[in-house]
């Protein structure tokens, strides 16, 4: 049998398509009669505190998210169960649109033209040519690589940052905490798509921006973080950007969310914020997607895209 327990989404919706596409496997909600010993399968978004109650016979967690961090923070997540994170080809085109926007944006020096227009003042200055700028992106995963994959396309010079290394063609790789100075030094604009773990909560700071590239883009670096609120240190951000460290920020991600009416990130004419919609997980292919993971575990098949907690994804 499988449970929903999705918070913040309409799990109404999903368990109706869910037991459409399972039929007959047993599909129940939250609320309804059944035995917590008879679940096999959990599909979680934001889990309350009693989610895994009573759930003895536990074969697989699902996790709505391609990031775990919050979930592994659970008080009561069974030790012993694999978790299954969504990987989803919709997914990744909605993120990478995000961050080809943010980066084309900023490489046009949208900033400076927009301050320009504001102004009402003719100021011709020409932008560097894509392939003069590099985009270095921290987290080489599934969202890392596609990303990387469009911006190529465009002409960018890509680098990349990660725990282990990554061999991406056309992507110049820097792997681990030795490499971390180098990197930054050639990066422009820096994108953040790393998973959120001990080692990387923070990372986004003052003294990382002031390692950044300076001689390429008009104003300074740029930064953009569609990962997680806990990569950044908002303070520093609002420094960096105050005092020329950087010359902009897109940031779809907050410490606190929803992000505070009192931040003076609001009233920062070089931040750029959206409301934590880089990319969501699709209802269509996310109910086929767990769908099949069920189907072919119950017919012996391995799991796939199972988290290593060790590492925190």
């Amino acid at each position: 049998m499988l449970l929903l327990h999705l918070s913040d989404v309409d799990e109404a919706s999903w368990g109706a398509r869910l037991k459409e596409e399972l039929a007959p496997y047993p599909v129940v909600r939250r609320g309804e009669t059944y035995d917590p010993a008879d679940i096999r399968y959990i599909f979680v978004w934001k889990p309350k505190p009693e989610a895994f109650d009573g759930l003895t016979g536990l074969k697989a967690i699902l996790s709505l998210g391609a990031g775990v961090d919050a979930l592994l923070k659970h008080p009561k997540l069974p030790r012993d169960v694999p978790i299954v994170r969504f990987v989803d080809d919709d997914l990744s085109q909605r993120m990478s649109d995000y961050v080809v926007a943010h980066v084309t944006m900023h490489h046009r020096l949208y900033t400076r033209f927009r301050a320009d227009q504001k102004a009402r003042r003719w100021s011709q200055l020409y932008p560097p040519a894509a392939s003069q700028t590099t985009v270095g992106i921290m987290g080489m995963g599934v969202l890392g690589q596609d990303a990387a994959k469009r911006l190529l396309a465009l002409g960018f010079t890509l680098r990349s940052w990660s725990r282990t290394p990554k061999q991406i063609e056309g992507v110049e790789g820097f792997a681990g905490q030795d490499t971390f100075d180098a990197f930054l030094s050639g990066t422009d604009i820096l994108v953040n798509l790393l998973p959120l773990t001990p080692e990387t909560a923070g990372i986004l700071n003052y003294e990382t921006f002031g390692k950044l590239r300076r001689n390429v883009l008009e104003g300074g670096p740029v930064i953009i973080n569609a990962a997680r609120g806990g990569h950044q240190r908002e303070a520093d951000i609002v420094r960096a950007l105050g005092d020329g460290t950087l010359a902009a920020a897109s940031l779809d991600v907050f410490e606190t969310e929803p992000l505070p009416e009192q931040s003076p990130l609001w009233d920062l004419d070089n931040c750029y914020i959206t409301p934590h919609i880089a990319a969501i997980s699709s209802e269509t292919t996310g109910v086929r997607y767990f769908s099949r993971i069920i189907r072919e575990h119950e017919a012996g098949k391995p799991l796939i895209n199972v988290v290593d907690r060790s590492l925190g994804y």
